[in-house]
This record gives C-alpha cells, structure tokens and sequence, in this order.
C-alpha cells in the first residue's frame, strides 16, 4: 500500500472474530495515513525493528523493538517514520473488524498513481469504523 508493507498473521476467520494480527514495514519519511481514530476496536502496537514514532491523544511516543503502546478505541492516533532506518510493527486489533480488504481497497486508491483522493480515503475509513482528525 504505497510505500508500507503489510503482511497479515491473524485475520478475523483464524480467531472467531476476536483479533487480527499484522505486520507493517514504514520505510523512512515514507506517507503514512492520516491521523484518525477507531470507533469500535482497541490496538496494540509493538515494535519489532527501527523506529516508529506514534502520536496517541497528541503524546509522541517512540516505539523501538520490544516497546509497546495501547491505542483504545476512540482515541486520536497516527505515525510516522523520521529516522533513517525502515520501522516495523506489529499490530493487533480486537475485536477482528478490519482485514486485508480494507487495506487492499485504500491500496486501490492510494496506487492509482497521482495524488490520492482523500474523498475516497475518507469513504474506506470510514466504511471501516476509522474516523479521520483533520488538524486545522
């Protein structure tokens, strides 16, 4: 999806639906999605290499490998890569209400080539229970 790499561990049919368990790989300075926040579902971010910095509720934390992060549903989050290195995460989220659909329908958007269309972003975020923060 651009430039991030998702590789799925767990999706909602290996777990009943409790947890979906992924790996995603951020190249440095690489576009990341926009800040939002998910209604229905918590997430757990654990790092696995480099470095990934997350903005939770407007706190930066720095998550290197073996540190770890809550993101409860409903509050304000996102990321990014500042450092030189590629930073991968593991993710897992519960209950299993987002899968490799949804990333594959951002993918379709987002690799269409040329500026995505935020509209369309909006619309799969939101089909999925993420709302965008927009910053003013």
């Amino acid at each position: 999806m651009g430039q991030i790499e998702i590789v799925f561990h767990f999706e909602s049919i290996d777990t009943n639906g409790q947890l979906v368990m992924f790996e995603f790989s951020v190249p440095p300075n690489a576009k990341v999605p926009m800040p939002h926040y998910h209604e229905h579902f918590d997430e757990i971010a654990y790092g696995v290499e480099g470095i990934m910095t997350f903005t939770i509720d407007g706190k930066n934390i720095e998550i290197a490998a073996g540190d770890s992060c809550f993101i409860p549903k409903g509050i304000a989050h996102g990321f990014i890569n500042k450092h030189t290195t590629t930073a991968k995460v593991l993710s897992v989220i519960t209950p299993a209400l987002i899968g490799p659909e949804y990333f594959r329908e951002l993918a379709d958007i987002i690799n269409a080539g040329g500026a995505p269309d935020i509209e369309k972003v909006k619309l799969v975020l939101n089909k999925y229970g993420l709302i965008p923060v927009i910053n003013d």
